[in-house]
């Protein structure tokens, strides 16, 4: 078990979804540190602001497809000019409420995207994401 917590990074408009999935999160049992951004722009700016601050740096970021100001592909886009700055690997998620094959193939097409999830996440599924990314970073 690793000792130094998972930085987790949720990026996203809908308060009552961040509240679930923060609530889930902390009933797990590992170490964890959880950010909270609204729109792209604020994680990027985040992200930019701790390049080389590997403990800031999210190890894995929950990121919203739909949100006001910079939405989740104008943040892959942006994402993929810095990721080589950043000090560490981060997995990401592309949550949405879509069902929409155009969208889940569209997500599919960022190679940086590790997988695509259907609002709600059910607790199980993040559990299992976490326990994964916890035992691959060991």
């Amino acid at each position: 078990m690793m000792n130094t917590p998972v930085n987790i990074c949720i990026v996203d408009d809908d308060d009552i979804y961040q509240f679930t999935v923060v609530k889930t999160l902390e009933l797990l049992e590992f170490e964890k540190n959880i950010k909270v951004f609204s729109d792209g722009e604020e994680a990027l700016e985040f992200l930019l602001s701790n390049l080389n601050q590997n403990d800031e740096l999210p190890d894995v970021i929950f990121l919203d497809i739909n949100m006001p100001i910079m939405d989740g592909y104008q943040f892959m886009e942006e994402y993929v000019k810095i990721k080589s700055k950043l000090g560490k690997k981060t997995v990401i998620y592309m949550v949405s409420s879509s069902v929409d094959p155009v969208d889940i193939e569209k997500a599919k097409r960022i190679s940086d995207i590790s997988d695509y999830i259907i609002k709600p996440i059910e607790p199980g599924k993040l559990k299992s994401i976490m326990e994964q990314l916890i035992k691959e970073s060991n």
